[in-house]
């Protein structure tokens, strides 16, 4: 027999499918406190559809977004208006960023399909002094803390969907729509990779099944 569990796990589900939001957009506004107020330029990494980029590009006099999906760079390019000063390339995240260096970087959802460490070195070679780095990552959930954290998150989210929403069921967000992979990386092993490579970073698990790592080199 199914259990009142399963049965109320299976509902939300169903209800997260009709009222689907972005888990990663969620956070933007959260990237943008992390960063001056102005800055010359940033570099965001698996841009997606832009709107990370658009949204930095109101603080920075240039923004380069990187994707390595050729047609969600095309769909980022068409949604920016050519007065912003937010440019896209298909570009791989460690052999193909356009050369220069940068006051900001970010990444998000996107540093787990990437060998984190040389990834992390690679962001870091790229920052100018004072630069600061914006990860929003996945992570494998490994420990108690990781199971009750994304049990805690999976009614949060609905009720999120339901206010982003306004209760009507919603299409699916551009910026869902690439595929993706599961992380197979613990927070636990996430943490203790990123502060050998970036001595002083800040990481924390989050809502939503998200982790952040800030980190400013000197």
């Amino acid at each position: 027999m199914t259990t009142l569990p399963h049965r109320v796990l299976r509902a939300l589900e169903q209800f997260n499918a009709a009222h689907p939001w972005d888990h990663n957009a969620h956070y933007h506004r959260w990237i943008l406190r992390q960063l001056p107020k102005r800055f010359d330029n940033a570099l965001d990494v698996g841009s997606g559809s832009g709107d990370l980029a658009r949204l930095l590009a109101t603080r920075a006099d240039k923004v380069q977004g990187i994707d390595s999906d050729p047609a969600i760079i095309a769909r980022a390019q068409e949604l920016t208006p050519s007065a912003t000063p937010a440019t896209f390339a298909v570009a791989d995240a460690l052999t193909g960023i356009p050369a220069g260096s940068y006051d900001a970087i970010t990444c998000v959802a996107t540093i787990h399909h990437l060998p984190f460490t040389e990834a992390l070195t690679v962001f870091r070679r790229r920052l100018v002094p004072g630069g600061t780095l914006v990860v929003v990552g996945l992570s494998r959930a490994r420990t108690p803390g990781d199971h009750l954290l994304g049990f805690l998150a999976i009614p949060l989210n609905a009720v999120m969907g339901w206010l982003k929403n306004k209760g009507r069921r919603a299409p699916r967000p551009v910026s869902m729509t690439a595929p993706t992979r599961p992380a197979d990386m613990s927070f636990p092993d996430i943490v203790r990779e990123a502060r050998d490579a970036l001595p002083g970073a800040r990481l924390r698990r989050r809502l939503f099944w998200r982790y952040t790592l800030v980190w400013h080199r000197r």
